[in-house]
């Protein structure tokens, strides 16, 4: 009787630990899953973000030589710090160079140069004002005093925000006024406490300067990158995006797609997107390019603000495609017969525009006067002549539907758009060309008709 219970007990206790250990592998199947694919997710997200890195680092090799350029600026200013005979004649003051690469220290030459004379002035500027406020609160006694550094403190922040609200002080010179105002308030403030006013002055304006020197030395000597030409660049890219557009449109608008082809297949006609919204970043760059010094084709005044006039007029002739892009995707189509009777002049005019930006656009890449572009702009003014006689003529009869007529009516009415935009650009161009007196190259003269019959004269 006794072993059979002792018997009963020891199976009792299999059943139970058995019973246990089903339900810790229940808890760890129903729990192993969610684990397992959230570890699979982050896995996901972090080589995600690497493959990102990398692809920043492959698009402008660039970025990765301004990074080092950074570390190197801040481990030469941190020498301050390590350095015991240099940090024997700063104190903890060094720590403003390290503070002023880490704001200062930009991807272009212009805007760290804008941002270090910025800086250095204002903080030059505010440290002899506040001195001077420090002195004239001195002689208001021990009572008057805090009194008169607040009313100077409150003046100056309240003027220096105000002034901020100019554009043309806000475009250039923001950051200074931001300088201006944390410098006088910090001497001011702190100079109530420390009767070593001047001595303070000293340290923060000798390792702000130091700071801002050691930014603008590497971004210039150590392959720099220069606002100015990345201005000059993306004008002349953002116009033969434009010229790309218009050579491939009449033919993928007139034509019948085939089956299975589809025209947002079609790259080259979604590259002018870029344009329409590159004005903040023209103006950006243009900002910066006027703190840069001469360099290469570059004059240190250099008419800059035709670049932007000339990004104006690139921008509104992109608006013009972008809804003749819209009438390329349209699911209501004019007839092929109604299409057909303007085919011929809308695909010159769309042709002869798009060769002219981009000779327009080679023009200022190699600063070589575009005879070439006028040529080509007559000949789409021609076609624009063409069509207007083929309109007054009656292309259509009294049976034909407006309602399919006004689809190809808007398409060359927005081409003739273009043309006029076009012959703007060109005119804007040919400023620029003579204010920085474009090396003249004539072209090679050809007797080549174009496709509509019409003389013209072609480059050969």
């Amino acid at each position: 009787m006794q072993a059979f219970l002792i018997t009963f007990c020891i199976s009792d206790m299999d059943l139970e630990c058995a019973s246990q250990e089903t339900v810790k592998q229940g808890l760890l199947a129903r729990g192993w899953p969610p684990i397992k694919g959230f570890s699979k997710h982050v896995k996901t997200k972090v080589l995600e973000f690497f493959s990102h890195l990398i692809k920043l680092g492959q698009d402008d090799p660039r970025r990765v030589v301004h990074s080092l350029k950074a570390g190197l600026a801040l481990t030469l200013v941190s020498l301050f710090y390590y350095y015991q005979p240099l940090y024997k004649s700063f104190g903890v003051s060094a720590m403003w160079a390290v503070i002023t690469v880490v704001v200062v220290f930009e991807f272009s030459v212009g805007a760290t140069l804008g941002k270090g004379v910025n800086r250095g002035l204002a903080t030059l500027l505010a440290g002899g004002l506040a001195v001077g406020a420090h002195q004239l609160a001195n002689l208001s006694g021990q009572i008057g005093e805090p009194i008169v550094l607040g009313i100077f403190v409150f003046l100056q922040a309240a003027v220096s925000t105000f002034v901020r609200f100019c554009p043309q002080i806000k475009a250039r010179y923001d950051y200074g006024l931001l300088i201006f105002i944390l410098t006088f308030s910090l001497i001011s403030i702190s100079g109530f406490r420390d009767d070593e006013v001047l001595e303070l002055v000293h340290k923060r304006l000798l390792t702000v300067l130091i700071g801002g020197s050691t930014c603008v030395i590497i971004s210039v000597l150590l392959f720099p990158v220069w606002a100015g030409q990345d201005l000059h660049n993306l004008i002349a890219s953002n116009m033969e995006k434009l010229g790309i557009f218009l050579e491939g449109f009449g033919d993928e608008y007139f034509k019948m797609p085939e089956d299975g082809e589809s025209k947002e297949d079609r790259p080259f006609l979604q590259g002018y997107k870029s344009v329409l919204d590159s004005k903040t970043n023209e103006d950006a760059l243009a900002n910066f390019a006027r703190w840069e010094p001469r360099h290469g084709r570059f004059q240190f005044r250099h008419p800059w603000k035709q670049y932007l006039k000339i990004g104006a007029l690139t921008r509104k002739c992109a608006y013009r495609i972008e809804s003749l892009n819209g009438h390329l995707y349209a699911d209501i189509q004019a007839k092929r017969e109604i299409r057909s009777k303007i085919q011929e002049t809308c695909t010159t005019m769309s042709m002869e525009s798009g060769k002219a930006l981009k000779e327009l656009s080679m023009a200022i890449k190699t600063m070589v006067k575009p005879f070439a572009a006028d040529i080509h702009i007559e000949n789409s003014k021609s076609s624009v002549k063409n069509l207007d006689t083929l309109l007054k003529s009656g292309l259509w009869d009294d049976e034909t539907d407006l309602l399919e007529v006004v689809p190809v009516a808007t398409v060359a009415s927005l081409l003739i758009d273009v043309v006029t935009c076009t012959a703007e650009i060109a005119e804007s161009v040919n400023e620029l060309a003579t204010m920085l007196k474009f090396e003249v190259v004539e072209p090679t003269v050809s007797t080549e008709k174009p496709e509509t019959g019409q003389p013209k004269i072609g480059i050969s």
